[in-house]
């Protein structure tokens, strides 16, 4: 039974034991010296003496010491004597058998396999009698087959002819294949599988035989030899159209979470830009919303799969959806009338709620930095002070300028001190003004989308150096252009508007992953 109370028990152990919360024993003052143990003279003494030396010490420690010196002499003798004891590096000879001559030489040459490169000489050959005939040339395969790419640009009877096929042949199959498609809809980089028949003899082509490849996605055309010609045979593929739809939560990056479930890269670009028109991807969406996205699918009987457009892109914060919807309306109204601002009548990305497409845009035309603000300003070239109508915006000669918005052109060429000069009708009574280019990329009367080269920086007209001037007019008084926000919205209305409907209404019917 082990007490607490017993000292013994408790700094039982090793020599530095001590009990918790108890001072340590006290230590005698006068520690006994050990007596050193006597050596007996003799052997019995030398073989005692022997035992104690280190004669491995580590040559690591205590280098030039006695016992490292001692060290160095057992090594060295043990390297001496292992290298007198050792055997010796002597080769061993093996018996070499004598070379084959004779009956063994052709019965090894029969029985083995040599390659190309050594004259392929093996195997058994049959001696030249009667039955063996020479031949005047080496008679040609009764068929060859072929395979040919359509390159970008490429015309299909040129693929055929590179490919082998006499002129005649070649221009008699792309003249079949044109009754059944549009060779220049032939998409580059399709295979083309041929098949050249047996000639008359080597100074003519060979006869196309067969010839089978995709024309579009859901159709494959093959031709054929037959009695009377070439014929064209056509294999339509069925094709399912059902859209692709994925849903996902945001994390820590959209675009990473959007690949991550399976969206083409192309679709999350496309998704980001349409989202971006609406909510502020990097302040508005958080880690915890979802996204909804729906592309164009095709599956093809044949197993292929081609993603299209986006469809359909959506983002739900909980308290709020954007759910925004492609969509193009006939055109037939922007025919009719060019100056109509209709922003429906070109399609484009439009609420699934409220039907209408809204479109922003802020920032200046042309990248560069503000050298002349809107106002009261004295004139670098007259000496007085004048009313500036806009903005002087510095930018690197030849820079692009773009349109802020849609428009008309309604005036582009020389106009007095603004030199090179465009002017573009936006409507509501919008209008907007770009002088002193250096070149003009628009005429008048023709229209231009949001984003549109209409021209490039210069120094034309009264201009101390390469800059744009940038005007903005509201019912034909100038106002700043940096308290614009222009901005169209397109509402859709009548038949195009339950076009619109049914369309959402199908989209919102796809089943995610199917």
């Amino acid at each position: 039974m082990y007490l607490r109370n017993d000292q013994g028990f408790e700094l039982a152990g090793t020599a530095a034991s001590r009990g918790f919360g108890r001072a340590p024993a006290v230590m005698p003052a006068v520690m006994p010296v050990p007596m050193p143990a006597l050596v007996p003279f003799g052997v019995a003494g030398l073989r005692d003496r022997a035992t104690r030396i280190d004669w491995v010490p580590d040559l690591g420690h205590r280098i030039g010491s006695l016992d490292w010196w001692r060290g160095l002499a057992t090594c060295t003798a043990l390297c001496a004597a292992t290298w007198a004891l050792a055997p010796g590096f002597r080769p061993l000879v093996g018996a070499v058998p004598p070379p084959l001559a004779g009956a063994e030489w052709d019965e090894m040459r029969a029985q083995g396999i040599a390659s190309l490169a050594q004259g392929a000489t093996t195997g058994r050959r049959m001696a030249a009698n009667d039955l063996v005939a020479p031949l005047a040339e080496v008679p040609e395969r009764p068929s060859v087959d072929l395979s040919a790419t359509l390159g970008d640009g490429d015309s299909f009877d040129r693929v055929l002819i590179r490919a082998g096929v006499g002129r005649n042949d070649a221009e008699a199959a792309a003249a079949l294949v044109a009754q059944s498609v549009d060779p220049h809809a032939i998409p580059a980089g399709t295979r083309i599988a041929l098949t050249l028949g047996r000639r008359a003899d080597r100074t003519v082509a060979r006869p196309l035989e067969t010839l089978d490849f995709r024309a579009r996605f859901d159709l494959a055309l093959s031709l054929a030899r037959g009695a009377g010609g070439l014929t064209v045979n056509r294999r339509p593929i069925a094709i399912d159209s059902t859209p692709l739809r994925i849903q996902g939560l945001v994390g820590s990056s959209l675009y990473r979470s959007a690949r991550a479930a399976g969206v083409p890269a192309k679709a999350v670009e496309s998704f980001i830009k349409a989202i971006s028109t609406r909510l502020s991807i990097g302040r508005d969406v958080t880690a915890a919303d979802s996204f909804d996205v729906i592309v164009e699918r095709e599956r093809a009987a044949t197993g292929e799969t081609r993603i299209g457009d986006l469809l359909f892109a959506g983002i739900d914060q909980g308290r709020r959806k954007v759910q925004l919807v492609r969509f193009a309306p006939d055109a037939a109204t922007a025919d009719a009338d060019p100056g109509a601002n209709d922003g429906a009548s070109r399609g484009g990305w439009f609420d699934a709620n409220g039907q209408t497409e809204r479109r922003a845009v802020s920032g200046m035309p042309v990248i560069g930095r503000i050298t002349s603000s809107f106002g009261l300003r004295m004139h670098p070239l007259l000496g007085f002070t004048r009313m500036h109508k806009g903005l002087d915006i510095g930018a690197p000669y030849g820079s692009p300028i773009h349109a802020m918005t849609d428009g008309i052109v309604a005036f582009a060429g020389r106009t007095g001190g603004y030199g090179n000069f465009v002017k573009l009708l936006h409507g509501g009574g919008m209008a907007s003004g770009y002088g002193h280019m250096s070149r003009i990329a628009v005429s008048s009367g023709t229209r231009v989308r949001q984003g549109q080269v209409i021209g490039y920086v210069g120094s034309t007209g009264m201009s101390t150096g390469p800059h744009l001037h940038w005007e903005v007019w509201k019912n034909g008084a100038a106002i700043n252009p940096r308290t614009v926000s222009f901005a169209s919205v397109a509402q859709l209305s009548g038949e195009k508007l339950r076009a619109f409907k049914a369309k959402v209404a199908r989209l919102m019917a796809v089943r995610v992953g199917g």
